[in-house]
């Protein structure tokens, strides 16, 4: 009689045991030869989610602003091709290599830039009006980031699936998480913009709308606004962008023109201006701090700067904290309650630092869209 089949091997457990050693060693010997290959594709699949879901914030950014500018613009035409080509538009940065004067050269590229904006908003949209156009070229300028970001994505995603580059795709896979996020914020950024809401970014322009209502207004520099506003025996110069369009203007021009209307006689200048929060800090944290409280390309930082070195002026700044999607967001309850403690902080700091007779320059720095005078 033969004996059983397990019995020649020692019994079933030394199979089984047998079995998953096979296992073990060729999934090892596939991972020592392909393990890397295998990851690249992983990654490359997870690029791939990703790059869809920016194709589709991207299309429906473009649907939004199509749609904005035909309901509010009344077009002749069809504005399709016209958009597209603003989706594409670049601005060259000036060349660096002779510092000298940089900051001149690149304000005049972003003057430019911001003409030709607005005179090709004005063709797509001839019915608008100013605060609608403000409205309207800040959501085509949405829906161009949302294009660049996606097409960005798309270049790295396609020449790491070309050149089978883990370090490539493993670049791109990594700061995805961070590109997703800013590209949602700006999904909607496009969205407020076309609404003509206010958001994160104008708690300053707020504080000095709050504070200059009621006093009559000036344009003081281009698209800025300011108001002689009598603060505990003190004269407070409250200064914001124009709104209710949205709009940032032109706040260094603004303080430089105040302080050579006083000869430089200012006590001291209060900033300000929404600032990214860390995380675990809550949306609508206020911080005091010195310095210009101003972001941006830095044109506008350079000429505060360059004003209160020459009278020796001290700066102060209050920033109310929230991450970059809140910033340009429409603004949430923590962000519009910071502006009453903000506004008891500014009082504070005019007490504290100035006496009675002093001239204050109070600057609210941000997008007022949808926040007036």
């Amino acid at each position: 009689m033969l004996p059983p089949l397990a019995g020649l091997f020692g019994g079933g457990d030394n199979i089984v045991s047998l079995i998953f050693q096979l296992v073990f060693t060729g999934m090892f010997v596939v991972f020592m030869f392909y393990g890397q290959r295998i990851q690249m594709m992983v990654m490359l699949r997870e690029v791939e989610s990703h790059l869809r879901r920016l194709k589709l914030i991207r299309d429906d950014g473009r649907k939004i602003a199509m749609e904005t500018i035909k309901e509010i613009g009344k077009p002749v035409g069809d504005p399709t091709e016209r958009i597209d080509q603003f989706l594409e538009y670049i601005a060259i940065t000036p060349q660096s290599m002779d510092p000298s004067g940089i900051v001149w050269k690149l304000e005049h590229v972003l003057d430019v830039r911001d003409v030709r904006f607005k005179d090709e908003v004005k063709l797509m949209a001839p019915e608008a009006d100013e605060a609608q156009l403000n409205n309207l070229e800040n959501t085509l300028e949405a829906a161009m980031a949302l294009n660049m970001i996606y097409k960005v994505i798309r270049h790295f995603y396609l020449l790491g699936k070309k050149t089978l580059s883990l370090y490539i795709i493993m670049q791109i896979q990594m700061v995805l998480p961070l590109i997703m996020q800013q590209a949602e914020a700006y999904a909607q950024a496009l969205r407020a913009f076309s609404l003509g809401q206010p958001i994160g970014d104008g708690a300053g322009a707020l504080v000095a709308a709050k504070l200059m209502h009621g006093h009559k207004t000036r344009e003081i520099a281009r698209d800025v606004i300011a108001a002689k506003v009598p603060i505990d025996g003190r004269t407070a110069y409250v200064l914001k962008a124009k709104g209710p369009g949205g709009n940032v203007g032109k706040p260094g021009d603004g303080i430089r023109q105040i302080i050579e209307e006083k000869k430089g006689k200012i006590s001291t200048i209060i900033m300000i201006d929404a600032a990214l929060k860390l995380e675990g800090e809550k949306p609508g944290e206020i911080a005091e701090g010195v310095g210009a409280a101003i972001g941006g390309p830095g044109v506008e930082q350079f000429k505060i700067e360059a004003a209160i070195l020459k009278n020796k002026i001290p700066v102060n700044a209050i920033i109310v904290k929230q991450d970059i999607g809140d910033a340009v967001s429409p603004m949430r309850k923590e962000v519009f309650d910071a502006v009453d403690p903000v506004i008891k902080r500014i009082k504070r700091l005019i007490l504290e630092r100035t006496k009675k007779g002093d001239n204050v320059i109070i600057a609210g720095i941000g997008n007022t869209i949808g926040i007036g005078q």
